[in-house]
């Protein structure tokens, strides 16, 4: 290929160059810059490339002309993501367990680009996680975005559902049943993402792990249970639900020690009122689902949480409290 025969493209490799090679603390000059296009089989002159470093900038790069004694340096200063946000969203990448290891590689490899090539080191970081385990089910990826396109088209969704079992082999659920459900809502939760949905034949909302659902279609039936929905808060839901266990909803009173404070905002929210019951203790009254997970969560507060009440629920607490012991013993 003749050299100049790429000149109809300079200006886009020369946007590559500064988006690639350039930063806030490394620049190039324009001998640098007329290197580095020649290797791309671009001729350029002094002249013409301070008048296309211009129609950069007049396009929207914030380039920068730096003097550093008698040497003078261009650089981006600015991109859509910062290096703090793309760390961010890396970390987040790395410690989602619904992410599989393999697309979590993939998605960090895609934010590498949106950085320098000295600032795409910084990227390359390993996020401790406890007892971190990432999906082993790559159709996630696709599940979500169909049922992002049911929802915005306003229609059900089928798919099978499937669980492990003790032989650490998947099984559907209910021999292979395909589940209608009308999707209102995604959340995340725990680390995994749950479908939120209005369940026909059984006239009530539903959850379903995302990462569990096979077979996924969007299918030509309109979505129903719109009156349920209409004032539906998805963050409300998941409060209720601990691990997202379904179980009979209540209005739980629990005393807690005056130091679970963080504990119980963590938990309910910076809305849920405080009421003192002496002076090292607080109560709240709360919408739970109640369930052996929830009663696996005052537990392990020991002696700083008690439900006082209503009776049946401390009596349930109570006998899962019992099971546990007589296991033990």
């Amino acid at each position: 290929m003749a050299k100049g025969k790429n000149q109809k493209i300079k200006l886009l490799y020369l946007m590559k160059l500064f988006q690639e090679k350039t930063d806030d603390k490394h620049g190039l000059s324009i001998a640098e810059i007329i290197d580095e296009l020649e290797k791309n089989e671009i001729e350029s002159e002094r002249k013409s490339l301070y008048s296309d470093i211009n129609t950069l900038i007049d396009y929207g790069l914030d380039i920068v002309r730096e003097n550093e004694g008698r040497n003078v340096t261009y650089h981006l200063t600015s991109r859509d993501f910062e290096l703090a946000e793309l760390k961010l969203l890396v970390d987040a990448i790395q410690s989602s367990n619904f992410i599989t290891a393999k697309k979590s590689n993939s998605l960090i490899k895609k934010l590498e680009n949106l950085a320098s090539v000295y600032e795409a080191k910084e990227l390359h970081r390993q996020v401790y996680v406890a007892s971190r385990i990432k999906t082993m089910n790559e159709s996630i990826y696709y599940n979500v975005d169909d049922i992002h396109t049911a929802i915005n088209d306003n229609k059900m969704i089928s798919f099978k559902y499937y669980s492990w079992n003790a032989k650490k082999e998947m099984q559907l659920r209910h021999e292979g049943k395909v589940y209608n459900i009308s999707p209102w809502a995604l959340s995340w939760v725990n680390e995994n993402y749950y479908l939120i949905g209005y369940d026909s034949d059984e006239k009530i909302v539903k959850h379903f792990r995302v990462d569990r659902m096979v077979k996924l279609t969007v299918n030509d039936r309109h979505r129903e249970g719109s009156e349920l929905f209409k004032k539906f808060d998805a963050a409300e839901y998941t409060k209720k639900y601990f691990g997202m266990y379904r179980g009979d909803e209540e209005q739980v009173i629990i005393e807690f020690d005056n130091s679970m404070a963080n504990v119980v905002v963590d938990r309910f929210g910076n809305d849920v009122i405080f009421v003192p019951t002496d002076e090292k203790h607080f109560k709240i009254t709360v919408k739970v689902s109640v369930s052996e997970q929830f009663f696996g969560w005052v537990v392990g507060l020991g002696d700083k949480a008690r439900i006082i009440g209503p009776q049946h629920v401390k009596k349930q607490m109570k006998e899962c409290i019992q099971k546990v012991v007589k296991m033990y013993t």
